[in-house]
């Protein structure tokens, strides 16, 4: 992932518009925007205000592949079991309209889904803006976690294309849905920066050129 792209993801996570960023790093929202579009680049001194503001690295920030983690002490094989695990329960909960299961929380949603040696919940609150958290057990031991938080933005919102996206998630994008999936007049798209065993996204749906809706998420492996 680029500069750019992890930018508009750090930012958003962050809950700033262009115009809050431009304010903390004392430069114009034009110059926000072109970074986040690739025109140009900041120079060190506001790639150092970036990395002090999003808690980040230079090296982070400038660097496409800096931000894998290392999953040595995971082993691959185990790894792939548990993202397809994932993918699995994807497929039968709340994206595919399945296995939902009495309130754990005070007026949530939740669903859950078993196969084997492995476990998954998902619980989330609210409507048309909600928060919520997923995560996996296997052999009863906690090993996968994901929070996010979203919001509808406009009535153009379709909650059953967002399922379709869902559920369109793959192995190359296990989180929450694929990079970019398209139905008619609705597009969503998927940015994450890190990769399964530590991650951080943001996804959004466009009717046409209008934004409808849009969620941040963060999640990882759990030891």
């Amino acid at each position: 992932m680029i500069f750019s792209e992890k930018l508009q993801i750090l930012r958003k996570n962050k809950g700033y518009t262009q115009e809050a960023l431009a304010d903390k790093l004392g430069v114009s929202r034009q110059a926000v925007a072109k970074w986040e579009s690739g025109q140009i680049y900041p120079d060190i001194s506001n790639l150092i205000q970036i990395s002090d503001l999003m808690s980040v690295s230079v090296d982070y920030l400038v660097k496409d592949n800096d931000c894998a983690v290392n999953i040595k002490s995971q082993p691959k094989t185990d790894l792939d079991e548990l993202i397809a695990f994932r993918l699995e329960a994807n497929v039968n909960t709340y994206a595919a309209f399945k296995n939902e299961v009495n309130a754990t929380r005070p007026a949530s949603h939740d669903f859950r889904y078993e196969n084997g040696k492995y476990v998954y919940h998902d619980t989330y609150v609210g409507g048309e803006e909600f928060a919520g958290e997923e995560a996996i057990w296997k052999d009863g031991q906690a090993v996968y976690a994901m929070n996010y938080m979203g919001r509808v933005l406009e009535d153009g919102f379709s909650g059953n294309f967002l399922k379709e996206a869902l559920r369109a998630a793959d192995e190359k994008m296990p989180y929450r849905g694929p990079e970019i999936h398209q139905a008619g007049e609705y597009t969503y798209r998927c940015k994450v920066t890190g990769d399964f065993t530590w991650f951080q996204g943001c996804e959004e749906i466009y009717q046409g050129d209008k934004k409808v809706y849009e969620c941040v998420f963060h999640g990882g492996l759990l030891r």
